[in-house]
């Protein structure tokens, strides 16, 4: 595979321009922290970033069905 330009930004440098776009409607969830090794144990923060297409309510909407999605699929 070969390098690309997206190679050479960070993490929040895409989360930034992803939200900056007006046609983006969703939400980014993220660890606080990047991952070191190739699995991770314990609790983590995340932080959710999105713009203002979506009010704050609709956010939380959308995260509770993505909880309730995940919920369902672990059962």
């Amino acid at each position: 595979m070969e390098p690309s330009d997206i190679e050479l930004y960070t993490t929040q440098e895409l989360i930034a321009e992803l939200v900056r776009r007006k046609t983006f409607l969703g939400i980014v969830v993220h660890s606080e922290e990047e991952l070191k090794a190739e699995s991770w144990t314990g609790e983590r923060l995340f932080k959710v970033h999105y713009n203002t297409n979506l009010a704050v309510a609709e956010v939380g909407r959308l995260l509770d069905v993505v909880a309730q999605h995940v919920e369902r699929a672990c059962d």
